[in-house]
């Protein structure tokens, strides 16, 4: 396999487009575009990733959660790809938690977010599924679907005291230091 793509970082144009949709979900391309994805999600310690922050538009993204040095606390779950995805449905309840993003290293905010939502995508076999997702997943969901909106979670935040360094982060709320 080539070289992976970098993960690029806010300030990139290309987190700031909304994504195209995949016409072809089991183009060569797309194909390679979601192990791609799968494996830089893993290699940089996250629990999802969408393809514009590889520099690909097209509207898809990896939801992988698992514990790691970045969400220690994370459910574990096989690497999900969700193609075209859509939020159908969602709570009235909404719940802050703290998010952080590869494409925003060293920062941290409170955001808030839908505590469950019905969704559809198409699964890279091009099966239509229909989900609910709650809690750490649904937030997850939600913060890659920005992505594919040219949405990052600091636009999400409603006060600038809501954002914390990576550092503190660690220290404070997962209380590794």
């Amino acid at each position: 396999m080539n070289e992976l793509a970098p993960i690029i970082k806010l300030g990139n144009p290309i987190l700031r487009q909304k994504a195209v949709w995949v016409e072809n979900v089991q183009d060569e391309k797309i194909q390679q575009l979601i192990d791609e994805l799968i494996i830089s999600v893993a290699q940089a310690n996250g629990v999802g990733i969408a393809a514009p922050q590889i520099a690909a538009s097209h509207r898809l993204f990896i939801v992988a959660s698992r514990p790691n040095t970045r969400y220690p606390h994370a459910p574990e779950m096989q690497p999900i790809a969700m193609i075209n995805p859509q939020i159908i449905a969602h709570s009235a309840e909404m719940v802050k938690g703290w998010e952080g993003c590869l494409s925003v290293p060293g920062i941290r905010g409170l955001v808030p977010r839908y505590q469950t939502i019905e969704v559809e995508y198409t699964d890279r076999n091009s099966n239509l599924q229909k989900q609910e997702l709650t809690d750490f997943i649904a937030r997850i969901f939600q913060h890659e679907y920005d992505h594919l909106e040219g949405l990052v979670f600091l636009d999400r935040v409603e006060n600038n005291h809501d954002l914390i360094s990576e550092e503190e982060y660690q220290k404070s709320v997962i209380g590794n230091g």
